[in-house]
C-alpha cells in the first residue's frame, strides 16, 4: 500500500497511507463503532456511575490532559477509580492502583476506560492509535527516548498495538515505543480491525480476573 512519507524526527520516516478513502474509513469506523459502544453501552455506564457515585461519591467521570495527534492537548475521560484527594498527584507522577474493590474491578477489567468513546466520537482519539500520555511524562520521554515524539503522528488510540501485546502502564517506555512504532510503519484498517478483534477478544478474561481480584497494572488514575 503506498503513501506519504512522514519525517518523525531522529530519522525515524513513517509511512502512512495517502489515500482520502482510507483516512475516511478509518474515520467512518470511529465514529460508527464509538456511536455503536455509546449507545449499547448506555445501561453499562449508568450502572458503573450510580455505583461509583454510591461508594465514593462524585465525580464518577473525570477528564486529564493528554497529548493527542501533532502534541495537541484534549481531555481524556474515564471513569473514577481513585480518591479525589489523589487526582492531582496523577498528573505528574505514577500513582498506585485502587485500594478499593469497586475501583480495582474498574481499572483491572478497562471498564473505567468506556467514557473515552466520546473522545472517539469528538475527533480527539481513535479506537486504534497509541495510547495518549500526560503532558508531563511527554515531555520527559521526549528527553529519554529517542523518536518518541513519532507517535503524535496519528490520532492516540483507545486501545493499540502495544496495549494487546501487554505493554500497558507503568511498564517499558522502549518496548511501548517499539510497538507504537511497527503500528505507524504497517498502519492499514485490516490492521485496525486484527486489533481491534484483539482487544474485544481480551475483554472477557480481563472482566473474569476483575471479578477474580486480579493484578492492577499501574497505570493514571
Amino acid at each position: 500500500m503506498g503513501g506519504a512519507v512522514l519525517s518523525a524526527g531522529e530519522g525515524i520516516r513513517v509511512t502512512l497511507p495517502g489515500r482520502i478513502s482510507y483516512l475516511l474509513l478509518k474515520r467512518a469506523l470511529d465514529i460508527a463503532v464509538s456511536t455503536a459502544g455509546l449507545i449499547l453501552c448506555a445501561p453499562l455506564c449508568a450502572w458503573i456511575a450510580l455505583v461509583t457515585w454510591l461508594r465514593t461519591g462524585s465525580p464518577v467521570v473525570i477528564g486529564q490532559t493528554r497529548v493527542g495527534r501533532g502534541g495537541r492537548h484534549f481531555r481524556l475521560y474515564k471513569f473514577r477509580t481513585l480518591p479525589v484527594e489523589t487526582l492531582a498527584d496523577g498528573d505528574c507522577r505514577w500513582l498506585a492502583g485502587p485500594a478499593d474493590p469497586w475501583g480495582c474491578f474498574l481499572r483491572v477489567s478497562g471498564l473505567d476506560e468506556l467514557p473515552q468513546l466520546w473522545n472517539v466520537l469528538k475527533g480527539d482519539m481513535s479506537l486504534v492509535g497509541p495510547r495518549p500520555e500526560r503532558p508531563h511524562f511527554v515531555e520527559r520521554f521526549q528527553r529519554d527516548v529517542p523518536a518518541y515524539a513519532s507517535r503524535h503522528l496519528l490520532h492516540a488510540g483507545m486501545t493499540g498495538w502495544a496495549q494487546v501485546n501487554g505493554w500497558r502502564g507503568d511498564t517499558s517506555i522502549a518496548r511501548r515505543l517499539e510497538c507504537d512504532l511497527y503500528y505507524l510503519r504497517h498502519w492499514s484498517l485490516g490492521f485496525d480491525l486484527r486489533i481491534l478483534w484483539m482487544t474485544a477478544a481480551g475483554l472477557p478474561g480481563a472482566v473474569r480476573r476483575a471479578a477474580a481480584g486480579g493484578a492492577l497494572d499501574v497505570r493514571s488514575v
